[in-house]
């Protein structure tokens, strides 16, 4: 039996003015998804316990099966295991967005999407900075783009300053509000907010920001620290459901899920975590993948992306470009090889009117051997809710999902 699971990032949504009262997933053309439902089930699913962050990491680590309530560290640690960076018992992983923040307004948790080889150049300048204003074990490690990590290197001589009971505000859920109230908090927030602060200094005339300054493009003003956590303990997805997957995506934090979990990473060629995304190339690389891995998860950014930036259009189209150029080839390849499941849910909702991640249910279809057809002909929030199938612990839909009779 094969499994192919698709994660449309954050495409549940709430009726749109613009889409005639609709959800983007109503108004979007999707045959495929459509299909899925129609020739399986639908329902819904809550991955983010209320007491946890309404992120990728919490949603995602749901989806995949685990709970989060036991096993949720934060998100920079698990995007550390992306990067192949170890943490030892007393580390700590802080995730390092680049940002633009003006009249202290947090404008774009992208720094315009700065490029990799840009964020390289301006966290290496920090790291020599850092090193000679700040007393700490502190180093940077320059992810993909603006989305990179700060790694606090403990010993039990010389423990992190940190704790459970640390707050911190990710970036993405500030866009265009003050970041006055929203500076780290709690045990060990001082040195956050420290490197934080220099960071204005080490930026403001760096070459990078100078160049992007003369080409009209935002600059990273500073750095942004938040999801901090120690390393989490994941068992394996073969130990637990006697199965191997493959993880095919963009996104540092997905990558990292996937090996905690014993999982490959596919890199695929033009696969960038945003709306320009190769959704073509992602959807072959999965049918592909097929031939060697029981389990096949393709996750998307783009839909995520599009509801930060509130582009009701983008979402809509990145939505068709899933269909057709991933679900549509996916659902197909398991069809013709007469046995197979397929799997579509989104990790959370992100509504466009608000730009952030929201906690609540999210709608997913499921289809193939041994699934019996309900009463739905169509995937979206609306046809899932009247299904009256519900998994309020989320995780437990992998499990139902890969052992339904």
């Amino acid at each position: 039996m094969k499994y192919v699971l698709i994660i449309p990032d954050g495409c549940a949504d709430e009726p749109q003015e613009e889409l005639g009262g609709r959800t983007p997933l109503q108004a979007a053309h999707l045959p495929h998804c459509d299909a899925v439902a129609e020739l399986g089930q639908v329902g819904l699913a809550d991955h983010v316990p209320a007491h946890l962050p309404a992120g990728s990491a919490v949603a995602n680590m749901s989806l995949l099966g685990y709970d989060p309530n036991t096993h949720f560290t934060g998100r920079a640690p698990i995007e550390a295991a992306a990067g192949g960076i170890v943490l030892g018992d007393e580390d700590w992983a802080i995730r390092c967005n680049l940002v633009t923040i003006e009249d202290q307004v947090m404008r774009d948790f992208t720094a315009g999407h700065i490029s990799t080889e840009e964020a390289r150049a301006l966290l290496e300048s920090a790291q020599q900075s850092l090193v000679e204003e700040i007393t700490a074990p502190l180093e940077f490690h320059t992810g993909v783009s603006y989305r990179n990590l700060l790694i606090y290197r403990g010993s039990s001589e010389n423990p992190a300053p940190f704790s459970e009971d640390t707050r911190t505000w990710a970036p993405h859920d500030l866009i265009d509000e003050s970041v006055v109230d929203s500076y780290p908090r709690g045990p060990g927030s001082d040195l956050l907010s420290e490197v934080m602060t220099h960071s204005w200094h080490w930026f403001a005339e760096h070459p990078v920001n100078r160049r992007r300054r003369e080409q009209g493009e935002r600059v990273a003003t500073n750095v942004w620290l938040w999801g901090l956590g120690k390393r989490p303990q994941l068992a394996s997805f073969r130990d637990r459901f006697g199965l191997q997957g493959a993880m095919i995506t963009a996104v540092d934090l997905l990558r990292g899920l996937a090996r905690l979990i014993g999982w490959e990473c596919i890199d695929v060629e033009g696969a960038t975590g945003y709306l320009d995304t190769d959704y073509a190339a992602k959807g072959a690389a999965a049918v592909e993948a097929l031939r060697d891995y029981d389990v096949v998860c393709v996750h998307i950014e783009a839909t995520d992306e599009a509801s930060h930036e509130g582009r009701v259009d983008a979402k809509v189209a990145a939505l068709e470009a899933i269909d057709a150029n991933i679900v549509g080839p996916v659902f197909e390849s398991l069809r013709e090889a007469g046995e197979g499941r397929i799997l579509v849910c989104p990790d959370h909702a992100t509504p466009l009117a608000t730009k952030r991640h929201s906690h609540g249910a999210v709608p997913f279809a499921m289809a193939g051997t041994g699934i019996a057809p309900d009463e739905a002909s169509t995937y979206d929030e609306v046809s899932a809710a009247a299904s009256g199938r519900r998994f309020d612990r989320g995780w437990e839909l992998m499990e139902a999902w890969i052992t339904a009779p």
